[in-house]
């Protein structure tokens, strides 16, 4: 395979250093870039390396870490976190690498980062991609809840008690968080490197805007809900996500229903890394996707 050309700097932002990583372009006739977008809030983009796959040399994908993450600058500085300012920082990522016109995907936390940012109605979004998302964080926490209770009694039982006695760093706590995230966030044991890295790199972003798991949010985006302005995002829209996936089928149909002219690919075999579980037919149907797009332009 004919190794692509690559890319990466820095990017200030707010007085600060934001890391990125540019992989193909260079062919005769480029096509649109597509920007992805990393979840968390607060895993680097490492969990999502395997996504140069959609890369060639005729298209460019672009990953960054978010401020306070992975290779970008982390100040300890729980002001700079908050949704309008990631948002913000991707318009600035944008201009500075000089996108013009761009697709984004964003994964996780990363869609509802895609969606914050595309109610801004930005020139030159051409589309979205809202891999494994959602529209709201209180629906969220209500189908965690429901996924919770198909766990055994004990495992719950240790869910809670932390919970309540804000012991959520305990040994015993985790291990029954891992038991909910073997189902529900990746089924591939063990996990991939890149995936096992991105998991050892979350840091205090993901404490303080989201709370100590995927389930118990209670940081500050506890109450983002986006849901009645869904009809307000008018550009091509793919929804992907798992059959097991903690973003679970109901969440994605709320999506699908509520951005007109959108699609929805359910994978089956998947969970919350569907990119990861069912690669292959993941990036083909990403590709599919953008193809379609740019043919109708």
């Amino acid at each position: 395979m004919m190794s692509l050309h690559t890319r990466e700097g820095y990017i200030p932002v707010d007085g600060y250093r934001v890391w990125y990583r540019m992989v193909g372009g260079g062919g005769a006739e480029e096509k649109t870039p597509l920007l992805i977008l990393h979840g968390g809030p607060g895993a680097p983009h490492d969990y999502l390396e395997n996504l140069e796959a959609l890369a060639s040399d005729t298209r460019r994908v672009i990953f960054y870490d978010q401020l306070g993450c992975g290779r970008s600058d982390q100040p300890d500085d729980p002001a700079l976190c908050y949704v309008a300012r990631f948002a913000d920082e991707l318009q600035t990522v944008r201009d500075e690498l000089g996108l013009e016109r761009v697709h984004i995907l964003g994964q996780s936390w990363g869609g509802m980062l895609a969606q914050e940012y595309a109610l801004r109605q930005p020139a030159g979004l051409v589309s979205l991609i809202l891999a494994n998302t959602t529209s709201s964080i209180p629906m969220w926490v209500a189908e965690a809840s429901r996924l919770r209770e198909q766990l055994t009694a004990e495992v719950n039982a240790a869910l809670m008690r932390h919970e309540e006695a804000g012991t959520t760093d305990s040994e015993e706590y985790l291990q029954a968080v891992q038991v909910f995230y073997d189902r529900h966030v990746c089924r591939v044991k063990p996990l991939p490197e890149y995936v096992q890295r991105a998991f050892d790199q979350i840091g205090y972003v993901y404490n303080y805007m989201n709370g100590p798991s995927e389930f118990h949010i209670i940081g500050v985006i506890k109450d983002w809900d986006r849901t009645e302005r869904l009809p307000e995002i008018r550009v091509p829209t793919l929804i992907i996500s798992g059959l097991y996936d903690e973003s679970t089928p109901a969440l994605n149909e709320i999506l699908r229903t509520g951005i007109a002219g959108s699609e929805w690919v359910l994978l089956q075999n998947s969970s919350h890394l569907a990119h990861v579980e069912e690669s292959e037919r993941y990036m083909q149907t990403v590709l599919d996707f953008l193809q379609r797009v740019e043919n109708s332009l």
